[in-house]
């Protein structure tokens, strides 16, 4: 359960220390002000992301740079259809090394590989973020190791 943003903040934090984070796909799932943008915010910040940090939900993705790591951050809410994540050349990007961070999977369902950790946002009735992490890979394992386990 996250209370704040600063309980949001933490788990971003605890993240962007963990090695397995530089090549690693993240599907971020809740819904609409659930705080997946937020979370992504504060990691980007925590690897180092300097400047404005735009949601990509007009965008499709907004690519960072921090250091020599290479991340995409993609929002797929607008997408009709799965076959415009192929026709958008995508796999590309999630052929080559980096963090992908991607906001709304599903839209691009059966398309996209599979990802390492999935993190799934719900705003309870008090406000507060009732999160669930799982993970289908062994990076995705070793990021859920290296989470706070105090909230």
């Amino acid at each position: 359960m996250w209370y704040s943003e600063d309980d949001t903040q933490a788990y971003a934090k605890a993240l962007a220390q963990c090695p397995a984070i530089h090549n690693a796909y993240i599907e971020l799932q809740g819904n609409l002000g659930a705080g997946k943008t937020t979370l992504v915010r504060h990691l980007l910040r925590a690897l180092g992301v300097q400047g404005r940090i735009k949601s990509p939900t007009y965008a499709v993705v907004e690519p960072h740079e921090a250091g020599d790591l290479a991340i995409w951050h993609f929002d797929f809410y607008r997408f009709n259809d799965p076959q415009e994540w192929e026709d958008a050349g995508f796999r590309d990007i999630f052929a080559s090394p980096g963090l992908k961070l991607v906001e709304w999977p599903n839209q691009a369902a059966g398309m996209l590989p599979t990802s390492d950790l999935r993190i799934s946002i719900e705003l309870t009735a008090q406000d507060n973020r009732q999160v669930h992490f799982s993970s289908a890979t062994a990076a995705g394992a070793t990021l859920i190791q290296a989470l706070p386990h105090a909230f």
